[in-house]
């Protein structure tokens, strides 16, 4: 399940037992898609007691190797080796928050071909809103990790300060955050006005330089896109965007925010979508210890996905895409997801299956068809 360039960065890391453990707690993620401590002690496949199991599990989570520093960075710098980004390219970065009960995880993830792929997150021992203090706090470590390349950040209404804006700049980090529309904003030899007096309607645009956002003082001049898409097919989006950047051209400011949609997909993939993380009573080590696993996991899952879809498997996993239909019925993360479940069905039942397929001898040249192409997945595996 763990590509090869995975493996030999946990293999050098951890011990053997440690690493067998990971790659276990990894395929019961995959196959139960729950991080819930008492379902993962349920079905983890050692003979021991039930609280034997889980002990164990609790133990293996509070390892310091199981940290983002010594685990996840190594990993990501090999990432970015691999997919042969050069220094000097812009990298993009999407900073947001998820909340549920009393856990307000902060995060900042790597957009890579519409996907995010989680880079660093810290538990904020609050509710609510971060502050300046805080996400400069994320930030950083992401700016040791990529020195050499250039940077993008992308931000929703949460992070729309002006304060943040200037601090990014002072870092030479390109971004495009999002205002709200009481924010106050001036351009040269006028006065200061709300961003919703801007008329700023369905099919409009529009672009200004050089302007002056809040009436604060002591900072310096950014861009200004304004986008709201037209009308279509009868449906208009609620409001438009008011996007402060320093980035030169609309047209630039607008694609760049639109691939912040990846960490929003990510979301949806640890929580109700994928893992169920919310359904985890986990909290400090053990929670950032689960939320790394889910990292690893996810991405294993969207590589094995992307994979598939380039060999032609994809039929083999889920619905193709229809007519009518703007966008692929299932993501690279479900192909892998879906696949690693299909093969591992006809693994764990293969008498059954073996059977059946007996039965159906007039099916024959199909069910040839199908072995190979699990062939073909379980050699990526």
């Amino acid at each position: 399940m763990l590509p090869q360039f995975y493996q030999t960065c946990f293999q050098k890391l951890l011990t053997p037992t440690q690493y067998k453990m990971l790659q276990i707690l990894l395929l019961l993620l995959q196959f139960h898609k729950t991080v819930t401590m008492e379902k993962l002690a349920t079905v983890f496949p050692q003979p021991i007691r039930f609280e034997s199991r889980r002990r164990s599990i609790q133990r293996f989570l509070l390892l310091p190797q199981l940290s983002i520093q010594f685990l996840w960075f190594p990993l990501l710098k090999h990432w970015v080796k691999i997919r042969k980004f050069k220094q000097g390219k812009r990298l993009t970065f999407a900073i947001d928050r998820t909340q549920w009960r009393d856990q307000n995880v902060f995060i900042i993830s790597l957009i890579e071909d519409k996907r995010a792929i989680p880079v660093y997150w810290q538990l904020l021992p609050k509710q609510g809103a971060s502050n300046l203090q805080e996400q400069k706090a994320l930030i950083r470590p992401v700016l040791r990790l990529f020195k050499g390349y250039r940077l993008l950040l992308l931000g929703d209404r949460e992070f729309h300060s002006v304060k943040l804006a200037n601090w990014l700049q002072s870092k030479e980090i390109d971004f495009v955050l999002r205002q709200k529309q009481d924010t106050y904003v001036r351009q040269s030899n006028s006065s200061y006005q709300p961003l919703s007096t801007l008329g700023l309607v369905p099919g409009v645009s529009f672009f200004y330089q050089g302007i002056q956002a809040t009436k604060q003082k002591g900072f310096g001049l950014f861009n200004l896109a304004g986008y709201y898409p037209r009308k279509y097919r009868g449906k208009v989006e609620p409001c438009g965007w008011y996007l402060l950047t320093n980035l030169n051209t609309i047209d630039a400011a607008i694609i760049a925010f639109k691939c912040r949609s990846g960490i929003e997909a990510m979301f949806k993939d640890c929580k109700t979508g994928g893992y169920n993380l919310e359904s985890s009573h986990a909290s400090g080590q053990r929670l950032m210890a689960l939320i790394l696993l889910i990292a690893i996991a996810d991405t294993c899952t969207v590589l094995a996905g992307r994979q598939w879809r380039q060999k032609g498997l994809q039929k083999y996993m889920g619905r193709l895409q229809q007519l009518k239909r703007s966008h692929r019925r299932h993501s690279a993360f479900w192909l892998g997801l879906y696949g690693c479940l299909w093969v591992g069905a006809i693994e764990f039942w293969h008498d059954l299956a073996s059977e059946l397929m007996h039965l159906k001898l007039n099916k024959l040249p199909y069910f040839q068809q199908g072995l190979r192409a699990m062939t073909l997945i379980q050699s990526t595996l």
